[in-house]
């Protein structure tokens, strides 16, 4: 398996920029006629972070989940990184290639 961190242009400064995961989501919950003090703490998956991105990027991240659906699959990195996965270095390759073509130099692959 082969991971590469995504990185878009950040839609005002236009460095590259990725989001990280911090911290896991808290879901919390309220009943109607008592107080629940249960937090259930969930963590983002890969498309769900990269979704978050929208309004930050110079490109609709929706776009990018289904190519990256084509060549690899979007995961959340030990680290809270956005990553995309692949089985190989060929498809790793071709992605990179695929993602050159549709969104220039907007989205980036790196180690």
């Amino acid at each position: 398996m082969i991971r590469l961190r995504l990185f878009g242009r950040c839609r005002i400064y236009h460095d590259p920029v990725s989001p990280v995961l911090r911290a896991p989501a808290q879901i919390g919950w309220e009943a109607w006629f008592r107080t629940i003090d249960l937090v259930t703490p969930q963590r983002l998956k890969g498309e769900e972070l990269l979704l978050r991105t929208k309004g930050w990027w110079t490109v609709e991240p929706a776009g990018v989940a289904d190519l990256v659906k084509k060549h690899g699959r979007l995961i959340v990195g030990d680290k809270g990184e956005l990553m995309v996965e692949f089985p190989d270095e060929s498809a790793a390759k071709n992605f990179a290639t695929a993602l050159s073509e549709r969104f220039g130099d907007q989205v980036l692959i790196a180690p």
